[in-house]
């Protein structure tokens, strides 16, 4: 068997006293910042219209919780709207070295078991979401060549396979299918994402939905293929075309994925973040007004200019748009600012900020790493000749540049108001307040109940 057996082993064997102290505290940061970009994701376009769509068409059933919604729905049913709706704001954390939002599959699947099971302590679901995230980063890391399918959501299905299955306790046997199971159904094309297409969120619903399932078919007795990684038709042979899942699996239990997560401060791509927050440097230090601009240059990584160098287009649609750097960096030196806002019909055919964006210019300019994010390099030349330039190895939000927690509360608060059914600040502060103290909770499935 190849290196899925050492992920295996790494999912069944670890308990919550394995955990270190500040790997803990990342976890609950990561959990409180995904269940905000969740219920915010609640509104988004499509989401409500998912979750009907579930119990129209596939089944009544109420297991577990529509984030924000307040439906509920069997597990697989809810953890496919709520990876939906994690990822259709593109506000959700991830994983920057392996290009991974190692949270928007891992999550809804481990609270949409953990509701269905019942009993299941925060003890239980921070070890199982902390293990959720180590396969889903671990396979990123481990890949050597650039994203061929849409690796988030494929990667994401064995993060979410691993989180189901250590919930429901799997043995090390059952935890191999489990995996087995979730390739064979693994799904993520990168058409969707070159296109801006809202397909992209989708996605990681379907990643979600079929790792509950390969959780379930497993502890039923099915198997399947042992080799899943490295085998002849493996997902490091077709998904990923180059990797070393090995070197990756020999140092679970000592590198913690979940304490290298980034967390964002736009709803947009993180390869826009960048040139973002470079554009925001430049305009508050040199007091730059858009009217002076005569045109932007970033240079950035292939990655970055593959995923985000997109031209501005009339009409955009909004998950394009949150694609769209041009667009983002024209945004940010117009208004001081990339928020909530800039994703309307009416903002995204601005003809200022369209204006503006045509005199961007997003250049490649080769990293070494094909999985590069950084650097960044951001030059304005304004009409009068001047010529300001910055640049960045690390962007805000990264663990080395971190939100602070300030930041995370308030962001926090600012989704769980953007919900289809706004939160009231006291059901937030009892969500913050449950999720600090998550190792001390008896049963999720209460603390869940605040979500609506």
């Amino acid at each position: 068997m190849d290196a899925i057996a050492a992920f295996a082993d790494h999912v069944v064997a670890t308990r919550l006293l394995d955990l270190p102290g500040e790997v803990i505290q990342a976890a609950k940061a990561s959990i409180l910042d995904t269940l905000g970009v969740g219920i915010a994701g609640s509104s988004q376009p499509g989401a409500c219209e998912l979750a009907q769509m579930q119990q129209e068409c596939w089944g009544t059933g109420a297991e577990a919780l529509v984030w924000g919604n307040g439906k509920r729905l069997p597990a697989a049913a809810s953890a496919m709207c709520n990876a939906y709706q994690v990822h259709s704001s593109e506000f959700d954390c991830l994983h920057e070295q392996a290009v991974v939002h190692a949270m928007t599959v891992v999550l809804p699947v481990a609270t949409a078991a953990a509701e269905r099971r019942k009993a299941v302590s925060g003890a239980e679901l921070l070890t199982a979401v902390t293990l959720g995230v180590d396969i889903a980063a671990g396979l990123g890391v481990a890949a050597t060549t650039g994203l061929r399918f849409f690796r988030p959501a494929t990667a994401g299905a064995f993060g979410g396979a691993a989180a189901a299955g250590k919930l429901m306790a799997l043995d090390r046997p059952g935890m191999v299918n489990a995996f087995s199971i979730a390739y064979a159904q693994a799904c993520g094309t990168m058409q969707a994402h070159a296109e801006g297409s809202a397909l992209l969120a989708m996605q990681m619903g379907f990643n979600a939905r079929n790792a509950l399932t390969a959780c379930d078919l497993a502890a039923h007795g099915f198997a399947g293929p042992k080799d899943v990684l490295e085998g002849q038709f493996g997902y490091f042979k077709l998904f990923e075309t180059a990797g070393c899942p090995a070197r990756v699996a020999s140092k679970l239990g000592r590198r913690w994925f979940i304490s290298e997560l980034a967390h964002k401060p736009f709803p947009s791509g993180r390869a826009t973040h960048g040139i973002i927050e470079a554009c925001l440097a430049l305009r508050q230090m040199h007091k730059i007004s858009a009217d002076a601009i005569d045109r932007v240059t970033a240079r950035v990584p292939p990655l970055v200019h593959r995923l985000v160098g997109r031209p501005p287009q009339e009409r955009m649609q909004l998950s394009y748009a949150r694609l769209c750097a041009p667009y983002l960096a024209a945004r940010a030196l117009l208004a001081g600012d990339v928020a909530a806002e800039a994703f309307t019909a009416k903002a995204c055919s601005d003809p200022l900020a369209l204006g503006l964006a045509r005199r961007i210019v997003i250049e490649a300019k080769d990293a070494g790493d094909p999985n590069q994010l950084t650097p960044i390099e951001v030059e304005i030349r304004l009409q009068d000749g001047s010529q300001h330039l910055t640049r960045l190895e690390v962007v805000c939000g990264n663990p080395a540049k971190p939100l602070t927690r300030a930041a995370l509360i308030e962001k926090f608060h600012t989704n769980c108001e953007a919900a289809a059914r706004p939160l009231a600040p006291a059901k937030r502060e009892r969500l913050i307040e449950g999720v600090e103290h998550l190792e001390d909770v008896p049963d999720v499935a209460e603390l869940m109940e605040a979500l609506h």
